[in-house]
């Protein structure tokens, strides 16, 4: 649902020094998506009407990533404080209704906790969220009157030594009414040790004008931290597997280990799944009833039947399987395929743009590409079919009931009829009638007088 009176303005400008890389800060990943991609997730979950982007460093590369046309875009040519951001988003935002502040590099603020926020920024207060925190070095204090009353922020830089001791900080997200925000920004000056124009000297502008400022705190700890570091990016990525990982244990998923396993993307479980250990999830996965993953397994953009094993060390990528089959250890699913109820995969196998039906097996040592296999097909070791030309990609079509020994090589185009068996060794440059057995045969010689060659 659309909140028609919130407009969203995520600051996304800065460079990130400390991350050293030439990748922008709100471009590195947490759970497989970038930093600013969670925060735009959050905005959209809102209900906000307009969600407006601050782009500096990197500008282009962050548009490139996000080419939603809903979202509205302000870029920061020179890095001069979060006023400064927030100022050149105003010429995007309506006259009236309420802005939400919020940062591209703080990626795991939740909904629940801005919701609260918003709810009380309704009635022309200056909403703010803060956070008691033990360590509160390098945060900006959160100043309060002898009636509790908060009368201004003042960063670390510029704090005395008895603000320091405060423990109460800005976490920087705050929520006013666009109209009073217009007129505090226009009014910002750098009269400060840095030289910037402060986002949170519009607090003591509030207080000033008579705004009520309302204050609300996060409902997890670690939803504020941002990431300045990769440091940073690995702890909030930590804390985030092991949220996912405890909202799955709590779903009933058995995980050998809560702390070894990566969800990067969205992770569907149904009953009686269990999942070992080192296994990575990307983009869309959905696991059905009774199904097993061994241990150091990566599953991306795939659906897996009910009762299925994917055994370990298996790598399967855009493909759906069916109910009671069995992929691995060591094989590789590709994407485009589709493997029916009870097919078997086996180690060292690689199936790619195939479908093979059900109860077809290939064991060990095969490669299957662009082929359409039938029912209750034996592919045997060392089977490959030979789907390309150096040009052109050609199809292998093997019907249902179909025995292939091991070693064969499948020239494609070729179809193989219902019920045939191909012969050990065999190269297959031409159709195979149903029934009977293909061959290509050949002599075995036997020397009695040759001698191995030995090292002097």
């Amino acid at each position: 649902m659309t909140s028609p009176g919130l407009s969203v303005v995520v600051l996304a400008a800065g460079q990130g020094k400390r991350m050293h890389s030439a990748l922008p800060k709100v471009m590195h990943p947490i759970s497989g998506r970038p930093l600013l991609s969670h925060v735009l997730a959050t905005a959209r979950r809102l209900g906000a009407a307009r969600i407006v982007v601050v782009v500096g460093h990197g500008a282009e590369v962050v548009r490139r990533a996000f080419p939603d046309p809903a979202i509205l875009w302000a870029e920061q040519r020179e890095q001069l404080g979060t006023g400064h951001a927030v100022q050149q988003a105003l010429p995007q935002l309506p006259a009236s209704g309420i802005a939400l502040v919020l940062y591209g590099d703080v990626p795991l603020i939740t909904r629940e906790t801005l919701a609260g926020l918003l709810s009380v920024a309704g009635d022309g207060a200056l909403a703010l969220l803060t956070q008691e925190m033990e360590e509160p070095a390098g945060y900006g204090r959160i100043v309060r009157d002898r009636q509790g009353c908060v009368t201004g922020i003042v960063e670390e830089r510029d704090a005395a030594p008895a603000e320091r001791a405060i423990r109460e900080i800005n976490t920087g997200i705050l929520a006013a009414p666009v109209s009073r925000l217009a007129q505090w920004l226009a009014r910002l000056d750098n009269r400060n040790s840095q030289g910037e124009y402060y986002l949170t000297d519009i607090i003591a502008m509030a207080v000033a004008d008579g705004v009520e400022i309302v204050t609300r705190a996060p409902r997890l700890g670690h939803e504020c931290q941002g990431v300045n570091s990769k440091a940073d990016l690995a702890a909030l990525e930590r804390r985030h597997q092991m949220k996912q990982a405890r909202e799955l244990l709590d779903a009933g998923v058995t995980l050998a280990d809560p702390a070894r396993i990566d969800i990067r993307g969205e992770l569907a479980c149904g009953r009686e799944v269990a999942i070992d250990v080192n296994c990575i999830f990307e983009g869309a996965v959905s696991l059905g009833d009774g199904v097993t993953v061994g241990a150091n397994c990566i599953v991306k953009d795939a659906t897996i039947g009910a009762n299925t094993a994917i055994l370990p060390f298996t790598f399967i990528d855009g493909a759906t399987v069916g109910a009671n089959a069995r992929i691995g250890p060591y094989a590789r699913l590709r994407p485009d395929t589709t493997l029916a109820d009870g097919v078997h995969i086996g180690n060292f196998v690689e199936v790619k743009a195939s479908n093979l039906g059900q109860g077809s097996k290939a064991n060990h040592l095969a490669y299957v590409g662009d082929a359409s296999v039938g029912r209750d097909v034996n592919i045997g070791a060392g089977t490959i079919t030979c789907n390309y030309d150096g040009a052109a990609k050609h199809r292998t079509v093997i019907e249902d009931d179909v025995h292939i020994g091991s070693d064969v090589q499948l020239v494609a185009p070729v179809t193989v009829g219902k019920g045939a068996t191909i012969g050990a060794g065999a190269t297959i440059t031409r159709d195979v009638p149903p029934g009977g057995l293909a061959l290509t045969e050949k002599k075995q010689v036997y020397r009695s007088d040759w001698a191995r060659p030995r090292k002097k």
